[in-house]
């Protein structure tokens, strides 16, 4: 079974949003870039925008795909949407997230990331 996922890269002044995972959930403690699960039905622009409100308490506009990954996991495989993303409108807040944090491109390797968001951070970083 495949699961899709969707992320968002949330620039603003040079700086990428990420977010860390609970302790207790799938890959606990990691960070990664903002999103979730695709509800049945639900497009991928609508569930990244969902997820996003829900997570962060922001509204954004949701703009082009940068990269998909089919990643397997022991218990599943994710098909990874990560999108470019802008904030329409509030400031992030830590609703459903362990924490948040602004970043350089350069600064994304001295945090742990799922191995399956490992093509998009060398994308960001530019190697």
């Amino acid at each position: 079974m495949i699961v899709d996922v969707v992320a968002a890269v949330i620039r603003d002044n040079g700086k990428i949003l990420i977010t860390q995972r609970f302790d207790h959930v799938h890959l606990p403690g990691l960070w990664e870039f903002p999103g979730g699960k695709v509800e049945a039905g639900e497009s991928l622009e609508a569930a990244l925008k969902r997820e996003i409100r829900e997570e962060l308490g922001l509204e954004i506009a949701v703009e082009d795909e940068i990269f998909t990954i089919e990643h397997e996991y022991p218990t599943k495989t994710v098909r990874l949407h990560f999108f470019n993303c802008s904030i329409i409108e509030g400031d992030p807040q830590p609703i459903e997230v362990a924490d948040l944090r602004w970043v350089r491109p350069a600064e994304l390797g001295q945090f742990e990331f799922p191995p399956a968001d490992a093509g998009l951070i060398r994308i960001l970083r530019g190697d």
